[in-house]
């Protein structure tokens, strides 16, 4: 049970002794909510738990939500996702040390995909990390890994002057992602970009901006593959930035849409997934990520040793498959390797899978054994024991610059 469901008069003891109760009302009850939730639900949208979290997972179709995003654009609830506010003379410092990547090298308004790592060398989380100001920076982490983040960095901030604020409760961020994102943020009304105008802005950057007499901080930044916004606003006033989005935007092609939609798009752009291709067993040379862990910058930082020492020799490493036909491998699928004639040997599990639905043909992320990791390889995955073909192909699969010019 959450703080919120403790406090709730509604959550008596009938309640919890009530044989109607089953799991899904029960994790329903339990849930946290976006801001954006009633919109959400007048919307049409069919929900899904997500790290305790009811989140909209599609509104029309998977497909049509995805192919508006490559062709138009589309909008995005990721209020779950969390924000941690880190200040202080010692910021910079404290996050070489805190993360893999030279967070004290990015300039300010600029942004930095990194990691946080343990001792052992495993991924706690992936994040991405805004620099505000010189001495102040804003991280965004996962859903589903907030807490673990929180105390992890409350640790290792023991012996720098530095303050944390986890203010993930009351930041909601809404992405608009797609070739026409830009033209939507600037048709918005009530959107003011006294900073740099979004034409200059460049990617892995932000602007300060304001919406109405709110402060609004945008990035150029995304998970989908395509060109787009994240905008971060305070929880209250995040349903009239939504609905001025849509406003703008439906003219121009805007469509909501879910997690589904979400998922297969930064699968086609090989983006990985915590809990799917990171994880704490993983290292990030397994992953394809060594060149987010800056071993030149100076001095220790938490899990260097380990990634000095490097993953056993025979550890599994991160590849991109790809098959003909409709039939898609999917996470946990087995990837196997030989023939009737000398039987098959596993060698390697899907991590994320799909039947793309921008190149028309079956793709996935999956961790192999290193002898079978080179382009052109050719394996088989089980597809609920059937053997269906399959390559190692060089990710991402789809590219925006290769498919849109």
């Amino acid at each position: 049970m959450n703080d919120a469901s403790m406090n709730d008069p509604s959550m008596n003891d009938a309640s919890m002794n009530d044989p109607s109760m089953n799991d899904a009302s029960m994790n329903e009850l339990n849930a946290r909510f976006s801001p954006l939730h009633d919109i959400h639900v007048a919307a049409g949208a069919s929900f899904t738990d997500f790290a305790g979290w009811q989140m909209p997972v599609r509104y029309s179709s998977d497909l049509a939500e995805h192919h508006a995003v490559r062709s138009a654009a589309g909008i995005f609830d990721i209020s779950h996702m969390s924000e941690i506010r880190v200040a202080g003379p010692d910021a910079p410092a404290f996050l070489d040390f805190a993360l893999a990547g030279k967070l004290s090298a990015i300039a300010n308004g600029q942004a930095k995909y990194s990691l946080l790592l343990a001792a052992t060398g495993g991924i706690i989380d992936d994040l991405v990390v805004y620099r505000l100001a010189d001495t102040e920076f804003l991280i965004v982490a996962n859903a589903g890994n907030r807490f673990a983040v929180v105390d992890a960095l409350t640790q290792r901030a023991s012996k720098f002057a530095v303050t944390l604020s986890d203010e993930s409760d009351t930041i909601s961020l809404i992405a608009v992602q797609g070739p026409l994102s830009r033209g939507i943020l600037e048709a918005t009304a009530e959107l003011g970009h006294p900073g740099i105008p979004l034409d200059e802005l460049k990617y892995y950057w932000t602007t300060s901006a304001s919406f109405g007499e709110l402060p609004l901080l945008i990035g150029r930044t995304g998970y989908t593959g395509e060109d787009g916004f994240e905008l971060y606003i305070q929880a209250d006033a995040a349903a009239d930035l939504w609905r001025a989005l849509i406003d703008a935007g439906t003219p121009l092609g805007l469509v909501p849409a879910g997690l589904a939609s979400r998922d297969t798009l930064r699968l086609e752009a090989g983006m990985p997934l915590y809990g799917h291709e990171l994880s704490l067993d993983t290292m990030p040379v397994q992953a394809g990520l060594a060149r987010v862990v800056a071993l030149s910058k100076p001095g220790d930082f938490v899990g260097r040793a380990a990634i000095e020492a490097g993953p056993a020799s025979d550890a599994r490493v991160l590849v991109g498959l790809r098959s003909d036909g409709k039939r898609a491998g999917r996470a946990g699928y087995e990837v196997v390797h030989g023939d009737e004639t000398v039987g098959y040997t596993t060698v390697g599990e899907i991590t994320s899978g799909a039947l793309s639905p921008t190149l028309g043909y079956p793709i996935a992320m999956a961790y192999v054994e290193p002898r079978f990791a080179e382009a052109a390889t050719e394996l088989q995955i089980d597809v609920r024991g059937s053997r269906v073909a399959a390559s190692v192909v060089p990710m991402p699969f789809y590219s925006r610059q290769e498919n849109h010019g």
